[in-house]
C-alpha cells in the first residue's frame, strides 16, 4: 500500500549533528543556477535589444526599485535592491524546483528547499541580521535599541509587546514561506497516489499552479524584507 510521507528527508550525521541531503543539495541546484544565471547576464550584458536574462533581471529590478526606495530611501536603497532583487530569484528559483515535469516515488525529484523549515529559518536569521545591523549603522547601537523597545506604542508595558513583535517578524516570514511550499509537496504526494494513467492531468495542473504560488511567495519574501529594512532604518520623526 502507497504512503504518503510528510516532512521525509535524507539524514546524514556528522559530527554530531543532523543534516537534511536533500534539502542542501537542492539550495545547492537553486544556488548554482542563480550564479549561472547572473554570470551569464555579464557575459551578454547589452545596450542594445536585450536577450531573455537580461529582460528577466531589468523586469525584476525595475519592479523592486520603486519598492525599495519608497520604504528605505535613497540613502541605503544602493545596499537593498541589490538584495532584494536576489532574494527574490533566489526563492523564486528555489520555489520552481518543483515544477520540473518529473517525479521520484512519491513526490518531485527535487523538492523546493523551502518544504523544509530549517531552510526558510536561515533565510528569515539572515533577514533579520541583516535589517538588525542596517538599522544600527543608521540609528546607532543604542538609538536603534531604543527605537526597536520604543516601537510604535511608546514605552510602558507596551514594551515587550513590541519586543515580541520584532522576534515575531522573522518567524512569520519563515513560516509563511514554508507552510505554501509544504503544501505543495503534500498535495503531489497526494496526487502521486492515484494510478498512472489517471495522475498526470492533475499533476500537470498542479505543477502550473506552483508557478503562480512560487511567483507570488518569492515576492512576498522580497517584499518583506524591503519593508523590514525600512522599518529599522526610519528615524523617530519618520515614524510618526
Amino acid at each position: 500500500m502507497t504512503k504518503i510521507e510528510v516532512g521525509h528527508h535524507e539524514i546524514a550525521r556528522l559530527w554530531g549533528m543532523e543534516f537534511h541531503v536533500d534539502t542542501i543539495a537542492a539550495t545547492a541546484v537553486a544556488a548554482v543556477a542563480v550564479l549561472a544565471l547572473a554570470f551569464l547576464l555579464r557575459l551578454r550584458l547589452t545596450s542594445g535589444v536585450p536577450n531573455g536574462v537580461q529582460l528577466f533581471f531589468e523586469t525584476v529590478t525595475v519592479q523592486m526599485r520603486g519598492q525599495v526606495e519608497s520604504a528605505v530611501g535613497l540613502r541605503i536603497a544602493p545596499f537593498v535592491l541589490p538584495l532584494a532583487v536576489t532574494l527574490f530569484v533566489f526563492v523564486l528559483l528555489s520555489n520552481w524546483l518543483s515544477v520540473l515535469p518529473v517525479q521520484y516515488g512519491g513526490g518531485e525529484l527535487i523538492a523546493p528547499p523551502a518544504a523544509d523549515v530549517n531552510f526558510t529559518y536561515a533565510l528569515a536569521l539572515f533577514v533579520f541580521v541583516g535589517y538588525q545591523v542596517a538599522g544600527m549603522a543608521r540609528r546607532g547601537p543604542l538609538g536603534h535599541v531604543k527605537q526597536v523597545l520604543k516601537g510604535h506604542m511608546g514605552w510602558g508595558p507596551m514594551v515587550l509587546i513590541n519586543v515580541i513583535e520584532e522576534l515575531a517578524k522573522p518567524l512569520s516570514l519563515a513560516l509563511r514561506l514554508f507552510g505554501n511550499m509544504f503544501a505543495g509537496g503534500v498535495m503531489i504526494s497526494v496526487i502521486a497516489l492515484l494510478p498512472a494513467w489517471l495522475s498526470w492531468g492533475p499533476n500537470a495542473a498542479w505543477k502550473l499552479f506552483d508557478l503562480f504560488v512560487g511567483l507570488i511567495q518569492a515576492f512576498i519574501f522580497a517584499l518583506l524584507t524591503v519593508l523590514y529594512f525600512g522599518q529599522a532604518t526610519a528615524s523617530e520623526h519618520e515614524n510618526h
